[in-house]
């Protein structure tokens, strides 16, 4: 069981990075997946690999493929954390599988994560690492028709951006600022975090639904979103919630998400 503290710095600098002058989630709480500013992975130097993760061998197990990312998640919030709140976490692996994909073998790891503010259980999580070998990525297929949607918004996600979300969540994997290795890794360019594209649809929902109480969020990337490029967000609402999903400037959506509302009380 590890502890923190649900402090507003973090709160600060993610209404910054997201641009808002008065945020869209209720004041003095953390907002839905704002829950991934706390309980850091504040590794020794010494103890970061290569590619700047945590080494391989304490928490996470020692799969030896090379390539590390989260795919997605399952979140469910089942309260508001308080500003300032204390906090407590329980963390256990789930589920390790392994699978053969078109760019070579695949290890899915299953994390749970349950999150208690002032011992109530406030969110409890599922994120889902996908481990790969060194291969590039595969070649992409023909790009779908647009969708329809009623919420939308362009963006170009940046290095400064990239810089900005890494320094909160202090995630030092390389291929969110190193070009020279994103590139080795066979990327295009920097990729952008995937909880960072996450956190955008999540935005996106808030939004278009300002103090409006999420009760669950599912994520899955599909593709890695390389920065520098414009990309547009989605959402489609319902009468529970929303579909949301990211495409790149090709057209293809990297990121697909369904946000579902509380219940009315």
């Amino acid at each position: 069981m590890e502890s923190d503290c649900a402090s507003r710095g973090p709160l600060a600098g993610l209404a910054a990075l997201l641009d808002h002058a008065a945020p869209p989630w209720p004041p003095d709480a953390v907002p839905p997946l704002g829950h991934w500013l706390y309980f850091l992975p504040r590794v020794r130097q010494s103890r970061l690999d290569h590619d700047g993760h945590p080494a391989r061998g304490d928490f996470l197990p020692p799969v030896p493929l090379p390539r590390r990312m989260w795919a997605g998640g399952t979140v469910a919030f089942h309260g508001t954390i308080a500003a300032d709140a204390p906090l407590q976490r329980r963390s256990s692996i789930t589920d390790v599988t392994h699978k053969r994909g078109g760019s070579g073998d695949l290890v899915f790891v299953s994390v749970t994560h349950e999150i208690y503010a002032q011992d109530t259980l406030a969110v409890s999580e599922v994120q889902t690492l996908v481990y790969r070998d060194a291969a590039g990525e595969a070649p992409a297929p023909a790009a779908p028709p647009p969708r329809p949607s009623d919420t939308t918004r362009r963006l170009t996600p940046d290095p400064v951006q990239l810089f900005r979300f890494s320094a909160l969540t202090f995630n030092a994997h390389r291929i969110h600022y190193d070009h020279g290795y994103a590139r080795e890794e066979g990327y295009a360019g920097l990729v952008v975090q995937g909880p960072y594209v996450a956190t955008l649809l999540m935005d996106l929902a808030l939004r278009a639904n300002p103090g409006r109480a999420v009760g669950n969020f599912t994520f899955r990337g599909s593709r890695p979103l390389i920065a520098g490029a414009p990309c547009d967000l989605h959402g489609q609402a319902d009468t529970d919630g929303m579909d949301l999903w990211c495409r790149d400037e090709a057209g293809h959506e990297t990121m697909t998400a369904r946000l579902t509302w509380q219940a009315a009380q």
